[in-house]
C-alpha cells in the first residue's frame, strides 16, 4: 500500500498484531454501540467481562493465523509482493469485522440477544435469510460502505504503521506454534458462556458476550441431553409428581408402550355441540400487547378484537419459546420445550402422538397450510411424518397469490388457498383440522398495497394491522361456505414479536393471544385461568369429541379438576416453570434459580428456588425429554388404527 510516511518514521509492529488490535477495536465500539442501545447499565460488568470474551474469541482467531506465519518460509516473507498482500489481507480482516460488526447489530434490532442458536440455523436457510435481508436493507449502499471504511481504516494505520519482516529465529517459530496450540485450548477450558451472566440484567449479559463466541457456542449446544446439562431426578419420583399433577399420559417408567385411545371424552361446558371442523390459525409473531383485546391502545387489530368479543377469549396464554418451531412442537404435539433443538427440526420425529397422528385414523383429514416453503425449519417433513396432508407455497396457483416477498405469500393469499383446500375436503364429506401458519408478520414487513392506512413495508405495526385486515378478510369468505356453522376457528400465535427484557425469560414477552371462535357452537366469554400452548391440543381433540388426549403432557382447559395456574416458557436453553407467581429456571449445569413474578406488570425480582416447584419443573422438562430420546412420544399409525 503506497504511503507517504517514511519507513523510519513508523512504528514497526508485527501483522498479527495489528490485526488483533483492529478486532478488539471493532469488538469494543460493536459492544458501546449495544451497550447504549441495551439501556447503558452495569457498564464494569459489560466492558471487562466483554474483553474478556473478545480476548477468548481472539485466542481461537489467531491460532491458525499463528500456525500459518510460523511456517511461512524466510524468504517469502521479506518478498515486496508478500509486503503488499499483507496490507491486502489488513483490508480484508478489517472489511470482515465491520460486516460482522454490522451483522451483529441487525441481529440485536430483531432478536435483542448476540448471535445464538437462531443464527446458526439460519445458515441452513440462506435463500430465505439472504432474500429478508435484501428486501429489508440497502445492502449493496452498506456492503460498499464498508468496503470504503475498510481502505480507509486500512490507509490510516499504514501511515503509522510498517510490519516487521525481519527473519524469524527458530525459537521464535516454536513459539509461535506452541501459541497456535495452547491458546486456543486455555480459551476453551477458561471461557464459558455462563460467564456472560451476573449482572442482573439479562440484555447487559447479552451484551457483555462476543458474537463468534456466542455462535460457536450455539453450534456446539444445538442439541443438548437433558440427563448430561440439568437437574434431574429419580425417574419415577417424577412420574409421581407428574401424576398429582394430572398429566395423563402413561408413566415414563411403565413397562407398557402408549396405548393409541383413552376413553371417549365428556361433555364440553362452553359449547353447545362438537364442532365438526376446526381451523387453527397460527400467526407469525402477535404478541398478545399488540391486540386491542388483551389492552393495546393503537388500534391495530379491530379484526381479532371483534373475534374475541363474539368468542371465546382466553386471557393468561404463554408461548413456550421464542421461534415458530417452538410453537408448532406446542401446538401439535403438547409437551413442554426440550433444551436445544425444537423436536419439529430433529430426526426420529415421525408418527410421534401429535394431533394429526391421532386424528386421522378418526376419520378426521389434518392439513398443514403454509405461506412460505414448508422445507423451510424441516416443517413439511414433520407434519407430513405425522399424518398432515401438506398444502405450502409450492401448492399455491401463480393467479391466487395477491403478494409475496421472500418469506411467504401474503396473508389474504394463504387464507384464499386455505379455503379451497378445506372446500375440497368438505365437498367430499371428510371432517378436516387444519392448521394454518401465517407469514405477513414477519420482516421485511411487505404486504398488498391499499388494504391498511399504513403503507406497506409499515414495519411490525403495519405488518400487525395488515395481518389482522386479512383475518377479518378471512372469516368474511368462510361465512359463505356451508361447513362454517360446523367449524371452530382458532386464533393463537406462534410464539412473541420480542424476547427482550431484563431477565433472561420475561415472562410478559411470552404472553400471546388465543381467540376461540364459533358463532354456531360458543356463547361469547372470557377464560381467565393461565395455560400454556401445551393445552391447546388436548383442548381441541376434547372439543372435538376425539380420542387421544391422554398421549400429552397439557391438559384440557375445560377439565374438571383444579386449574394448575403454570405455563412453560424457554430459550433454547433456560427452560422456565411459572405456577403462581414463581417462576423457576433450569439451565445448563444442573443451574436452578427462581424469580418472583408480579401478578399485574409480570415484572421479575429474584426469589429463592422453592423445592416442590423445582421438583416439578424437573418432572415436567425431564420427562419430556427423556420421552422423546426413549422414543416414547412416538405411536404407530397402525396401531391407533386398530384401536
Amino acid at each position: 500500500m503506497p504511503t507517504s510516511a517514511t519507513p523510519s518514521s513508523r512504528s514497526t509492529l508485527p501483522w498479527l498484531t495489528v490485526a488483533a488490535l483492529a478486532a478488539l477495536l471493532i469488538w469494543t465500539l460493536l459492544r458501546a454501540g449495544l451497550w447504549l442501545a441495551a439501556g447503558a447499565s452495569h457498564a464494569g460488568h459489560v466492558f471487562v467481562r466483554g474483553l474478556w470474551f473478545d480476548l477468548a474469541t481472539l485466542a481461537w482467531v489467531l491460532s491458525p493465523m499463528l500456525l500459518l506465519s510460523a511456517l511461512l518460509p524466510a524468504r517469502l516473507r521479506g518478498s515486496t509482493a508478500f509486503g503488499r498482500l499483507r496490507w491486502v489481507a489488513l483490508g480484508g480482516v478489517i472489511a470482515l469485522l465491520l460486516f460482522g460488526a454490522l451483522s451483529e447489530a441487525v441481529f440485536w434490532e430483531e432478536f435483542s440477544t448476540r448471535f445464538n442458536f437462531i443464527a446458526v440455523d439460519y445458515l441452513v436457510y440462506t435463500q430465505e435469510v439472504i432474500g429478508n435481508i435484501l428486501e429489508s436493507y440497502p445492502v449493496g449502499r452498506l456492503l460498499g460502505g464498508i468496503a470504503l471504511l475498510a481502505g480507509a481504516l486500512c490507509w490510516g494505520v499504514s501511515r503509522i504503521v510498517r510490519f516487521a519482516d525481519a527473519p524469524r529465529s527458530g525459537r521464535a517459530r516454536l513459539a509461535m506454534l506452541a501459541a497456535a496450540l495452547l491458546l486456543p485450548l486455555a480459551a476453551d477450558r477458561l471461557a464459558e458462556i455462563e460467564q456472560m451472566e451476573g449482572s442482573g440484567d439479562a440484555l447487559a449479559d447479552e451484551v457483555a458476550g462476543n458474537g463468534l463466541f456466542t455462535f460457536a457456542a450455539a453450534m456446539r449446544r444445538n442439541e443438548l441431553d437433558y440427563g448430561r446439562w440439568y437437574a434431574t431426578l429419580p425417574q419415577e419420583e417424577a412420574d409421581d409428581i407428574l401424576a398429582g399433577l394430572h398429566v395423563e399420559r402413561l408413566p415414563l417408567t411403565a413397562d407398557d408402550r402408549p396405548s393409541a385411545m383413552d376413553d371417549e371424552p365428556g361433555d364440553v361446558v362452553p359449547f353447545s355441540r362438537r364442532p365438526r371442523n376446526v381451523v387453527l390459525v397460527t400467526i407469525e409473531s402477535l404478541s398478545a400487547e399488540y391486540v386491542g383485546a388483551y389492552g393495546a391502545k393503537e388500534g391495530l387489530t379491530p379484526e381479532l378484537d371483534r373475534l374475541a368479543a363474539e368468542g371465546l377469549r382466553f386471557a393468561n396464554v404463554y408461548a413456550t419459546g421464542t421461534r415458530t418451531v417452538r410453537g408448532l412442537e406446542a401446538l401439535s404435539l403438547g409437551t413442554p420445550p426440550v433444551p436445544g433443538q425444537a423436536i419439529v427440526r430433529r430426526t426420529h420425529n415421525n408418527h410421534l402422538s401429535t394431533v394429526g397422528e391421532i386424528l386421522a385414523p378418526q376419520g378426521v383429514v389434518p392439513m398443514f397450510i403454509y405461506g412460505g416453503y414448508g422445507y423451510f425449519d424441516n416443517m413439511n417433513s414433520y407434519f407430513r411424518g405425522n399424518d398432515y396432508l401438506i398444502v405450502d407455497r409450492t401448492d399455491f396457483p401463480k393467479d391466487s397469490i395477491a403478494f409475496e416477498n421472500v418469506w411467504g405469500v401474503a396473508d389474504e393469499s394463504l387464507y384464499a388457498n386455505a379455503l379451497a383446500a378445506m372446500n375440497e375436503k368438505a365437498a367430499a364429506g371428510k371432517p378436516f383440522f387444519a392448521q394454518l401458519m401465517t407469514t405477513s408478520n414477519h420482516r421485511p414487513y411487505t404486504y398488498p398495497d391499499g388494504r391498511i392506512d399504513i403503507p406497506s413495508p409499515g414495519g411490525r405495526h403495519g405488518a400487525v394491522k395488515y395481518t389482522d385486515w386479512a383475518i377479518g378478510q378471512f372469516i368474511r369468505d368462510a361465512k359463505k361456505q356451508p361447513w362454517f356453522d360446523d367449524t371452530l376457528f382458532v386464533f393463537v400465535a406462534d410464539h412473541c414479536a420480542s424476547v427482550a427484557g431484563k431477565t433472561r425469560l420475561p415472562v410478559a414477552k411470552y404472553r400471546i393471544p388465543l381467540v376461540f371462535y364459533a358463532p354456531a357452537l360458543l356463547k361469547p366469554g372470557v377464560y381467565t385461568d393461565r395455560v400454556s400452548q401445551i393445552d391447546l391440543a388436548p383442548t381441541l381433540l376434547e372439543v372435538m369429541k376425539k380420542r387421544g388426549d391422554d398421549h400429552f403432557f397439557g391438559r384440557s382447559f375445560f377439565e374438571d379438576t383444579p386449574s394448575l395456574d403454570r405455563a412453560f416458557i424457554s430459550n433454547y436453553q433456560d427452560l422456565g416453570y411459572l405456577r403462581g407467581d414463581l417462576l423457576t429456571v433450569l439451565s445448563p449445569r444442573r443451574v436452578v434459580k427462581a424469580w418472583r413474578i408480579d401478578p399485574q406488570t409480570l415484572e421479575s425480582t429474584p426469589a429463592e428456588p422453592d423445592p416442590t416447584r423445582v421438583k416439578e419443573a424437573i418432572a415436567y422438562y425431564q420427562t419430556a425429554a427423556m420421552a422423546f430420546k426413549q422414543g416414547r412420544l412416538q405411536m404407530g399409525s397402525a396401531a391407533v388404527a386398530t384401536q
